[in-house]
This record gives C-alpha cells, structure tokens and sequence, in this order.
C-alpha cells in the first residue's frame, strides 16, 4: 500500500508504461514544466555520459556549465542540469521542434495533456534543418540509408567513399528506428553516433538518441503533425512567476545574432501584457548575453537551489530507472521516495539526507544492487 501512495505521488501510472522524459501539463495557465538541479559527478562520467542519462544534448550540458571539462570533469564536480524548460510558442498539436535549443516537444492527445521531450541533433551550417509545417508520412524500423548524391561526392572527397545503399545494421546512420516527413529527403531517425545529439551535425536531418527515436517511434502515429520553428529566446509563466530563456543564436541566422533583444521583448509580450520593470530589466539583458540556456525565474541569476537538502537521483533514462527502481525496493528503501513537485513522470528521486555524505552511503548502495549509476543531487525550490 505504501508502494503504490508513492507512485501515485510520484505522479506514476501503475498500469500505463514509463515513458522517457514526459510532464503532465495540469495548470492550463502555465508554459514551463520540470526544475532544473545540481548533480555531482563521478570519476569516471564525462559531461556527455550525465547529460544522456538526464535526456539532454551536448550543448544542453556544455552551455550550462561553460566552466567544466567536458571530457573530464573530475570527481564531485557540480553540474547544472538544466532540466527545467519553457514550451515554445506554438500550437500544442503533435510534434513541435524548437531548433534554435535542438529540442523535440510532442504533445500527447487527452485529459490532462502531457509533453514528451527529447533532444536532438540537426543540420550543420549549409544543411540547415528546414523550418516550415509538415506531418510524418511513413514509419520504418530497421532502416537503409541510400545516400543522396551530394552526400556521396562529399564522402569521396574526403576519403571515405559511401556506397549507393547502407544497409541496416550498427553502421546505418540513421540508426534502428526512421520516421519519414513530408518535407522531401527529411526525417526523424536514431544514430550510431550519439555524441552528436545536441549538435549541428547532420546533413538536415533530425537526429534522437536511440533510446529516445524508439520510444517516439512507438507512440507517434503516421500523419502526426510537425512544426519546425526557430525560437532562441523564451519567456514562460508559472505560479505567476516569469521565466525566461536564452539560447546561442545560429551563426546563419543573420537576422537574430548577438544581444539583440528585440526577440527576448516579443516572447514577454506573448506571455504578459507589459515588460518587467525598470529594476528587472537587467536580469533579461543578462540572460540574454549569457546565453546558457538555463530556464530561469525572473530577477534570480543563480539557481535556486535548496542547497541544505541531499538527494538521490537516477537521471531519465527508462531503463536505468526501472533497475533503480527495482534496486530501491529490494534495499526496503521504498519510504525514501520523494514526490518531485515539477518532475517528469518517470523522476526517481530518493531522499532527502541531511549531508552529501549520508547521501553518497546510499547511492553507492543502490548503484551497486541495480548495476547503473546514480548520482547525488540537489534540486530547485519549485520541485520541493
């Protein structure tokens, strides 16, 4: 019984599957969704390794802690996780796709609405992604990559000449999974190279973690509406607090670099009727200098983290969580479930401890029973 009363606080289905990364959009006045929280590492992780645990891309992780190696961040690092995000200006149908944060938001059809997202990998500079409306028209597991013709020349110039057919398989770019749109020649697919997601990597193509083009491949019907859009700047209400977002413009974007707030103004307006004041108006322009991509309160430049409260966390990946989970239960720790206000769905967070010592005894114990690493943690406020 206990059991259950915490994953139904959890806001856990006990009879649907856990998806990746999905929140419950119950307060139809508000636009922002998760927290954002602080993890430390561990010897062994590079920043890539956290931020594919937590469901985040390259620059999601580099951006947000511009100050730390990413390949060797070193023991008991503190890493931002910047898991706390705004919905982007869009109608909330189907699948939207933000390419300015290389973020995916899929809307799911019922009461009440929920969101899934992911993040990706897209075009590189002169193979931009395009922007525009468009649906998916056909759905492929196990596909072969036939490369178009440009693609090939550019292969063979450097020395590593394609065939005219890949077939699937480990060496397929495109991955397991490949979701056709009705833009001609671009899809939605995996990769057998996921350190490119959250970069501009691709020939224009949308790239997920295989993880993530497997879970969306099995809950997205063919004909599902797609939009593309271009929004670096983000500005959300929730509790009827203002938050606000900056991401790195893309150098081909002429029309959006620098400073320029003209954008950060619009996305305020969208949300409210008239601008912060005079006194806050310095924290939008240094969000928008700053650029991190940090999903933050207005008028708070440091993270609002609750830096007296510990806590175990497992990241998102569907997997691990359900052996930590299991971990969990077989270590009698269940009374240790803590319900995550903001969290995603499928948020496992154990605790809290008083110390990152008393934290640390238990993580070492649970990551051993699973077999997958866990990290020590504090969150924001709004998760608490």
């Amino acid at each position: 019984m206990l059991r259950r009363f915490l994953m139904v606080a959890l806001g856990l289905s006990l009879s649907l599957p856990v998806s990746a990364t999905t929140f419950v959009l119950n307060e139809a006045d508000s636009n922002v969704v998760g927290h954002n929280m602080v993890v430390y590492s561990r010897a062994e992780d590079t920043l890539l390794d956290i931020a594919r645990q937590f469901d985040l891309g390259y620059r999601d992780i580099t951006d947000a802690n511009p100050e730390v190696d990413a390949w060797l961040p070193g023991e008991n690092t503190r890493v931002i996780i910047p898991s706390r995000f705004i919905l982007p200006d869009a109608p909330r149908n189907g699948i939207v796709i933000n390419l300015a944060e290389m973020r995916l938001y899929y809307y799911l059809k019922g009461e009440p609405q929920q969101v899934v997202t992911h993040p990706l990998g897209i075009g590189r500079e002169g193979w931009a992604t395009p922007l525009g409306k468009t649906r998916i028209t056909q759905k492929v597991k196990d596909p072969t990559w036939t490369p178009p013709e440009s693609i090939r020349k550019e292969h063979a110039e450097m020395g590593d000449p394609l065939p005219r057919v890949v077939p699937a398989g480990p060496d397929n770019p495109l991955g397991g999974y490949a979701m056709r749109l009705s833009m001609p020649s671009y899809l939605l697919h995996g990769t057998n190279k996921p350190f490119g997601v959250g970069l501009r990597v691709s020939h224009g193509c949308i790239r997920l973690y295989p993880e993530d083009i497997e879970h969306l491949f099995g809950i997205t019907p063919s004909n599902t509406p797609v939009e593309i859009i271009y929004q670096p700047h983000k500005a959300g209400s929730r509790n009827n607090q203002l938050y606000l977002e900056a991401h790195r413009p893309h150098k081909d974007k002429e029309d959006d670099q620098g400073n320029n707030m003209t954008p950060m103004v619009k996305a305020i307006l969208n949300v409210q009727d008239k601008l912060p004041s005079d006194s806050h108006w310095p924290f939008a322009e240094f969000v928008v200098r700053e650029q991190h991509g940090i999903v933050k309160a207005l008028g708070q430049k440091q993270l609002d983290i609750v830096e007296n409260l510990w806590f175990v966390h497992a990241g998102m990946n569907k997997q691990a969580v359900n052996k930590v989970r299991e971990a969990i239960t077989e270590l009698q720790l269940d009374d240790l479930y803590w319900p995550v206000r903001a969290g995603a769905r499928e948020e496992t967070l154990i605790g809290p401890f008083n110390s990152q010592e008393e934290a640390a005894i238990v993580a070492e114990d649970i990551s051993a029973s699973a077999g997958v690493p866990v990290w020590t943690a504090q969150v924001s406020s709004d998760a608490l």
